[in-house]
């Protein structure tokens, strides 16, 4: 995931550096006046065609399992335009500048996300992880109100749109489902088989191995009785689809990655 794309658009300074993920350098709001005159950008900012051609050509070249794009999500996006802490702050002492902000952080998401639906591909996911940080109430106002936006506006039964939240703890599920989203995906923050209890059997839920304590850190074996645990887990849900909690570290074994393949092709046969 590359979480400063849209931020960019909007005007943001990033370091792109050469083997880490780029990230926002400062802020690029940061007071009432600035919200006001806060341009919501065009599609031709920034590396936005890029993502959107690569969308295009996975779409059309990919034919035989369904291809998601991936963007930010409003209250993640409004925290690197305003900077994460001062953006809790303000969600206290000055909720309008903040929900004004949302409102504009929205609507280009809106618009984004419609770009990658005319590119062909099946759904998109949504990564919210500033959305971690609140409380249920406030995940509420301030990330699931603005999603379920999106989501009405967008989703179909030809495009799918998945919730990221690798910062629930368990408080938020709720509110995630709130959303409407067809899918939510769950880091391994989570009691996976908790999280299960409280989601639709309608609703799809993903997640949850550690990226890094799992599948960066363990041998192919240990990796592999990791997902087998996890299976068996949450064997009588038939809406769970195994991944990790998050996007897949640098440098991890590929054994790693067939242990795991392995595993789930194991167990399906033994289910079988």
């Amino acid at each position: 995931m590359d979480l400063t794309v849209e931020a960019e658009a909007f005007g943001s300074t990033i370091n792109l550096p050469e083997h880490e993920v780029p990230t926002v350098t400062e802020r690029l709001v940061s007071d009432a006046e600035a919200v006001d005159n806060l341009k919501v950008p065009g599609l031709d900012a920034g590396r936005i065609q890029e993502y959107l051609l690569a969308a295009r050509l996975a779409a059309q070249n990919i034919t035989d399992k369904p291809v998601f794009a991936g963007c930010i999500g409003p209250i993640s996006l409004a925290g690197r335009l305003f900077d994460m802490t001062e953006l809790m702050t303000s969600l206290y002492i000055e909720p309008d500048v903040i929900e004004k902000l949302l409102e504009k952080c929205t609507e280009f998401i809106i618009k984004y996300i419609r770009a990658f639906k005319d590119t062909g591909v099946s759904g998109i996911i949504i990564a919210e992880p500033a959305a971690g940080l609140l409380s249920e109430d406030m995940c509420d106002e301030f990330s699931s109100k603005y999603i379920h936006q999106i989501v009405a506006q967008l989703q179909d039964e030809t495009f799918m749109i998945i919730l990221h939240n690798c910062g629930n703890k368990g408080h938020l599920t709720k509110s995630m489902v709130s959303t409407g989203a067809q899918g939510l995906h769950f880091g391994n923050a989570i009691n996976m088989v908790d999280a299960l209890a409280e989601i639709p059997s309608g609703v799809i839920a993903m997640g949850n191995l550690d990226p890094v304590n799992v599948f960066k850190m363990m041998n192919p074996g240990q990796l592999y009785s990791s997902t087998t645990e996890l299976l068996q887990k949450t064997r009588e849900y038939t809406n769970f689809v195994i991944s990790l909690g998050c996007d897949t570290p640098p440098n991890v074994p590929i054994a790693n990655i067939d242990a795991f393949y392995q595993a789930i092709t194991d167990f399906n046969t033994l289910q079988n």
